[in-house]
């Protein structure tokens, strides 16, 4: 509520300089209008509205001047904390004004009612407002705030989206906290699909940490999403950089090293060492020994991987291929892996075919000749177990 009352007080007080430098009043209404302006400005409220007061006695107005009291009436009463006063004012004026006035003065009359916490009466309002043609920023934001007030989360759910899908169609960035509106009020309606789009977008539009925590927090537990893919999603966490525990460094490091990639195990260990989730306190001799086996494996991978490129070669299907040149990625032979994943994919018989291409994709990037590449590549992956979502977030992250 605190925005909306800074919102209806900054279009108050020019309300109050226009009444207070108001000509065509009698001086005996001209005066202590005058004089509540310089109250005002003094930020004694009260005062000026008893001035104005005084200002609304006199007899035989005219409606020029029963208007501009009415103007002054309102912002002193906002700024006095009268909001009935306010309000009765404020209607007093939209009942005397109409065309480019009419949106702006509907606007503060809700503004006031939700202050009051009559949501009812300021939704009527922001309706007038809206059909009078203004649909500010202020208006959308208040307008979220009775939304918001009352439960109604579907109506916000639209009205996000066609704001979200309305900037992207215009070919511009939509508003990060349209964004989170729309996220918001998904998750609280049940759309766990709309919510998990809306992160992405978020994610791509406005790569925060706190988003991507959002989002592969919640990646493992999509339903279907294949087991396999947990080095995949810490493989992320490293890349966005939010990896930062020291049971994350080391959980990565060990599925790295199970799955047959030393180097990787080794590289994510020094990575630990370096930020200092490693290599201290009680657990510091552990970790030194999986840094240790980490390097020894990866010299022994490091002799056996071309008799092994050999043997995969002569496979029947393209698994083993893809498999030993995602080692060589893993080692820093880059291009030499690509080759050999292409080969395996060009092969066929592949029992995940759209991993490999992942994979492919992933190597793609690391290499300066094929890095342009690796976004058609990536865009292809298909697949509704996991392999697809870590494609497109490799697209963002890199």
């Amino acid at each position: 509520m605190s925005t909306l009352r800074a919102l209806t007080l900054s279009i108050v007080a020019a309300a109050c300089v226009m009444a207070a430098q108001a000509q065509g009043v009698r001086a005996e209404v001209g005066r202590p209008l005058q004089q509540a302006g310089e109250l005002l400005k003094a930020g004694k409220a009260k005062e000026a509205l008893a001035k104005v007061r005084e200002a609304d006695a006199v007899g035989g107005k005219t409606a020029a001047e029963q208007l501009t009291i009415d103007r002054m009436k309102a912002a002193a009463a906002q700024r006095a904390g009268d909001l009935g006063t306010a309000i009765a004012a404020l209607e007093a004026i939209a009942a005397r004004t109409g065309g480019s006035e009419a949106g702006p003065v509907a606007e503060q009359i809700a503004s006031a009612y939700a202050q009051q916490r009559n949501n009812a009466k300021a939704s009527e309002w922001l309706h007038k407002a809206i059909a009078a043609g203004h649909n500010t920023a202020s208006v959308k934001q208040l307008q979220a705030y009775l939304q918001g007030a009352s439960g109604d989360y579907a109506a916000i759910a639209r009205d996000a989206a066609a704001a979200v899908a309305a900037a992207e169609q215009a070919g511009r960035r939509p508003d990060e906290g349209e964004l989170l509106r729309l996220a918001d009020a998904q998750q609280r309606t049940g759309n766990q699909a709309g919510y998990a789009n809306s992160l992405e977008k978020l994610l791509t539009y406005y790569p925060k940490k706190d988003y991507w925590n959002a989002y592969l927090g919640r990646l493992p537990r999509k339903a279907g999403f294949g087991d396999r893919f947990a080095l995949d999603v810490m493989r992320l966490r490293l890349a966005s950089g939010t990896l930062t525990k020291t049971e994350d460094y080391m959980e990565m490091a060990q599925l790295a090293l199970q799955a047959g990639f030393p180097a990787e195990g080794r590289r994510i260990v020094e990575q630990g060492y370096k930020a200092g989730a490693l290599g201290t306190g009680p657990e510091a001799a552990r970790q030194q020994r999986l840094k240790d086996l980490a390097v020894k494996q990866e010299a022994e991978q490091r002799g056996a991987l071309d008799g092994q490129a050999v043997a995969a070669a002569a496979e029947r299907t393209g698994d083993d291929l893809v498999k030993v040149g995602w080692a060589y990625v893993s080692l820093g032979e880059v291009d030499k892996g690509i080759g050999l994943i292409e080969k395996g994919i060009a092969k066929g018989g592949l029992k995940r075919p759209e991993d490999a291409r992942l994979r492919l994709g992933m190597a793609q990037l690391q290499s300066p000749a094929t890095k342009a590449k690796a976004a058609a590549t990536l865009r292809g992956v298909k697949g509704s177990d996991g392999v697809a979502d870590i494609a497109r977030l490799w697209l963002i992250v890199s």
